[in-house]
């Protein structure tokens, strides 16, 4: 995605969360300080292919087989972890370094590439677990506008910003196992972004000329993030 198709729906982000848009221009300078270039060619196969997007949430156990019977899967953050338990392979793992960063760094080692995300309040993040990870294996993105190796390919959460990536790789058709929109254990903090996590699937969606299953019976009350021309 061009960053100038995903500037407006950035922009109502920030006013929706009163993040600063400074404060995540410093996360990915300083993200861009300390990685090199990906390599995107290296993630070739998901073109054509059937992609999983698997969230955190607590459906994921008892979901792991759609991850399974997937052509390639992408985990957002501890979703790995518990995928890789089931002995389901993971190809790309989505984190901004907040959950189980030690399990993704010692993943990027053994060969798995992780997209690692530069926002406004996860600089110390950043500094101390950017360093452990992989240098081949390590894809840095940001919500604000790309600079040098940081790549933007929209979406704001871990899981839909792994669908937005699994789109621009070209993937055939997305899966969703272990999504949660409505889970009743998070912060309100939490759950306004899951809200936009709805949002900016349904935005995807719309644009694929595709049908999530996890938006099914949802998409009722649901808004795009920016009007489509």
């Amino acid at each position: 995605m061009e960053f100038q198709v995903w500037e407006p729906v950035y922009e109502r982000i920030l006013a929706a969360f009163g993040f600063e848009r400074a404060a995540d221009e410093r996360a990915r300078d300083r993200l861009a300080s300390m990685t090199e270039p990906f390599d995107l060619e290296r993630l070739a196969g998901f073109e054509g292919a059937t992609v999983a997007i698997a969230g955190a949430g607590p459906p994921l156990a008892v979901e792991t087989r759609v991850a399974a019977e997937a052509d390639r899967v992408v985990a957002a953050s501890s979703a790995a972890d518990v995928l890789t338990e089931a002995g389901v392979e993971v190809d790309l793992a989505v984190t901004d370094l907040d959950k189980n960063p030690s399990s993704l760094a010692e993943m990027s080692h053994e060969g798995t590439p992780v997209a690692a995300h530069a926002h406004g309040d996860n600089i110390p993040a950043i500094e101390e677990w950017g360093p452990e990870f992989a240098d081949e294996q390590l894809l840095p993105t940001t919500q604000a506008e790309p600079v040098g190796p940081v790549r933007n390919f929209g979406g704001f959460t871990d899981g839909d910003r792994g669908a937005f990536l699994a789109d621009a790789l070209g993937a055939a058709e997305l899966r969703f196992p272990g999504w949660a929109f409505d889970d009743p254990t998070v912060d309100p903090m939490k759950a306004q972004k899951l809200r936009w996590a709805e949002r900016l699937l349904y935005w995807l969606e719309t644009r694929r000329d595709e049908q999530f299953p996890v938006l099914d019976g949802r998409r009722d009350r649901l808004t795009l993030p920016v009007e489509e021309s």
